[in-house]
């Protein structure tokens, strides 16, 4: 994948103009393509005889049926990449196998390994070692579905977020030799700029690489066919999408012209730093306070009007530990009782219209905002996913699609309830309402495709990097 802005070069500027889906180290073999043309004839009337058995329609056999044929018959090989995403609340490793099409020559995406640890390498600021040694098991487990031989022709790559560009950069750097240092004793394909911490701008192409791809979308590569791409992280969230020619004129600044499939396109992209969730939790939970951060042994201990009353809760973020707590003054609310006995229950509840604000008044600094994100399709996922499911707005296992609507009144259900178990849940639905309504523009009724994964592909900026390393290599 191409990345080149008109002003400023981003950490992956690629060294040639090829198409996203070039990967000349890889090429069928010579004898292989002297057979295709019998096998093709073959395989074709096979898969027709199948056809017409089982009522196929001729539509549905096609390079991909092909393909699989010819990877039975050895006449194509797998060949993998690695990707270690490095967040900023947990550490992912994606492995991903992919074929180059004996038809057309496109990359074709198999099978992927997605695997997960906490915490994210951010919290190991003082301790560069044990960051890499939280590595370890992800490099283990993508060895167990990369057969062996192929190792030293793998692939590897890591880049880190949100989570160390907030971090003083000789103490990133030290955490990225530490791993550099790691990924050496590998065994994998590795060279130094493939360790590093990655720009807002290509998680975010990256991403949106990644859902227009599963989705299919890129036949035309027209922007009424592709969708947007909102990415919400831990500490900062990207919006990606292609604008028409008269929004481009005004998201200027934010506008890269990248190559796709050999097709140019000019795409918007913005990473907005610290309006991740994590990231804006914590801004919300401590506004208008002056913190005692004097000794970062004992917990900062905070009161938030966008925690119950009741809640008292331990919780860790960028390195410290923070004792969330209601306001001091809490309201309660008299509720009318389901059981037999019936009378009034007097129930601590979140002052919705206090905590409104407060949330209201940190997205208004958000600055240099997504002009036309409303008329485009848009998917979210991360945290938009993760939180829709956890209030049941959407299917687990399924995703789904919900109003933007639904989620403002879940946040003021989930605000009236005294909820213990998820002591975050009613600020960080109204905040997620309020970033995109207030500050990305979006209408009640905008419908929000939320997924976690698509034809059973992870959604994140991983495989689109592996895209991009696959062309340029690293």
């Amino acid at each position: 994948m191409s990345l080149r802005h008109r002003k400023l070069k981003t950490e992956n500027e690629v060294k040639s103009e090829n198409e996203l889906a070039s990967h000349q180290k890889k090429t069928t073999s010579q004898p292989g393509r002297k057979y295709f043309t019998m096998l093709l004839v073959l395989g074709s009337l096979f898969l027709g005889y199948i056809a017409i058995a089982n009522d196929i329609k001729p539509i549905r056999i096609g390079s991909k049926a092909i393909d699989s044929l010819a990877l039975s018959f050895n006449l194509q090989k797998s060949f993998y990449v690695v990707v270690i995403d490095a967040g900023s609340t947990g550490s992912r490793v994606l492995a991903f196998s992919f074929h180059e099409s004996i038809v057309n020559g496109n990359l074709e995406l198999d099978n992927e390994l997605f695997k997960e640890v906490k915490p994210g390498l951010s919290s190991f600021a003082d301790k560069p070692e044990d960051a890499a040694k939280s590595l370890t098991v992800l490099l283990n487990e993508a060895k167990a579905v990369i057969p062996q031989s192929e190792w030293s022709r793998t692939l590897l790559t890591m880049k880190a977020t949100a989570g160390l560009r907030l971090l003083p950069e000789h103490k990133a750097n030290s955490i990225l030799e530490e791993c550099r240092k790691l990924f050496q004793t590998s065994g994998f394909q590795i060279a130094r700029n493939s360790i590093s911490v990655m720009e807002g701008t290509d998680e975010g192409i990256f991403s949106w690489f990644t859902v227009n791809f599963l989705l299919d979308r890129f036949n035309s590569l027209s922007f009424q066919s592709t969708v947007a791409a909102l990415d919400l992280g831990g500490g900062s969230t990207q919006v990606t999408f292609q604008p028409d020619s008269l929004q481009a004129k005004k998201l200027d600044k934010h506008i890269y012209s990248i190559n796709v499939f050999n097709h140019n396109m000019s795409l918007y992209t913005h990473s907005y730093l610290g309006m991740g969730l994590m990231a804006a939790r914590k801004a919300i939970l401590t506004y208008n306070m002056n913190l005692d951060d004097t000794n970062p042994n004992v917990p900062i201990e905070v009161h938030s009007e966008c925690i119950n009353p009741i809640v008292s809760t331990d919780w860790f973020y960028h390195g410290r530990d923070y004792r969330v707590k209601g306001p001091v003054n809490g309201t309660y609310k008299l509720v009318k009782t389901q059981n037999f006995a019936g009378g009034d229950e007097n129930k601590p509840i979140v002052r919705f219209a206090e905590c409104l604000k407060i949330i209201e008044n940190y997205v208004d600094t958000l600055t240099e905002r997504p002009i036309g994100l409303k008329d485009h399709e848009v998917y979210a996922f991360s945290y938009y996913f993760e939180r829709a499911t956890e209030v049941a707005l959407i299917d687990p296992f399924s995703g789904g699609k919900v109003q933007l609507s639904s989620i403002l009144k879940q946040a003021m259900e989930t605000c009236d309830y005294p909820n213990t178990d998820q002591p975050f849940m009613c600020l960080d639905l109204t905040f997620i309402y309020v970033l995109l309504r207030n500050g990305f523009g979006l209408e009640p009724s905008t419908n929000l495709h939320l997924y976690k994964k698509i034809n059973g592909h992870e959604l994140s900026w991983a495989l689109g990097a592996a895209f991009n390393v696959l062309q340029n290599g690293l």
